[in-house]
């Protein structure tokens, strides 16, 4: 089953921790700033995520949708 994510760039503090449990590798960390000041992640779609939702579940920001299908 294939998968994607939408990163809300406002919520998002660059922490990282949903870039270290992607097991796809699917979300790093961007040069571009939120309003904030965070360095947000950002998801490279290229067709790998499997909507696992593993990184919804621990960002601490809830920043992270999870869309399967």
């Amino acid at each position: 089953m294939k998968g994607y994510i939408e990163i809300d760039q406002v919520l998002c503090k660059g922490c990282e921790i949903c870039t270290f449990f992607c097991p796809k590798g699917m979300i790093n960390s961007s040069d571009k700033l939120n309003p904030s000041g965070y360095r947000v992640a950002v998801f490279n779609d290229n067709s790998e995520c499997t909507g696992c939702a593993i990184c919804a579940v621990v960002c601490p920001e809830v920043a992270i949708e999870v869309y399967r299908g």
